[in-house]
């Protein structure tokens, strides 16, 4: 499950913050559109109470993704509308327990979170050679994510486990250091920096906020 597209539920338009998840029809039809990867049935139909719960894990990964990007800025999307860290942990953590065996996201303040290599996650793509990757995801002071006990769950709680593990998978692995909030006018996206040079999470943001810039620099001459 690419954790992005989750996160992705809440994304800008010319109209203002756009919500996949506001209502019980977008999450469903969110959902089946991911049935195979939420481990879900084809005809799975979201209640109330799944979308207050999904909506609940999505804004506790992007308080994750907003520590994660620090000292960068977050997305502009969670600006005083985030749980705290410790709280968004512990809900991701717990979330993740829904499944027999679950990833479990230990991170003390310090160094970068690393996946040990038999845990899920630990094949994440390579990073590219001329991005910066953290210096030592092995050393004993760094956060990591280890294998803990489960318990059974129903559909929903499962979909909501599998989401949580992906992001925990990201997280404690090394495409974390390449986590950016896109700073174009308007977006609210997290992408990942495919290269160096990488300054936005699309071409057409990427023109945007030239073309903001360019508008900033002729209004003030």
């Amino acid at each position: 499950m690419p954790i992005l597209e989750f996160v992705s539920t809440v994304r800008a338009t010319r109209a203002g913050l756009t919500d996949t998840l506001s209502d019980v029809a977008g999450t469903t039809a969110w959902c089946r559109e991911h049935a195979a990867e939420l481990d879900l049935p084809a005809g799975f139909t979201a209640s109330e109470e799944v979308r207050r719960e999904l909506v609940e894990l999505r804004q506790a990964v992007r308080a994750l993704f907003a520590r994660a990007v620090a000292p960068g800025p977050a997305s502009r999307a969670d600006a005083g509308r985030l749980p705290g860290f410790a709280e968004s942990l512990d809900l991701v953590n717990a979330t993740a327990l829904a499944v027999p065996t679950a990833p479990r996201l230990e991170w003390p303040t310090g160094p970068d979170p690393s996946v040990p290599p038999d845990s899920p996650g630990s094949s994440a793509p390579p990073v590219p050679p001329e991005s910066s990757a953290p210096s030592d995801l092995s050393s004993s002071s760094a956060p990591s994510a280890r294998n803990v006990p489960a318990v059974a769950a129903g559909d929903s709680a499962r979909a909501r486990a599998a989401l949580a593990s992906a992001a925990i998978a990201f997280l404690a692995g090394p495409r974390r250091e390449l986590l950016r909030a896109c700073p174009a006018p308007r977006c609210v996206l997290y992408f990942v920096r495919e290269h160096a040079r990488q300054e936005w999470c699309s071409v057409a943001c990427g023109n945007r906020a030239r073309a903001a810039r360019h508008y900033r620099q002729h209004r003030d001459d």
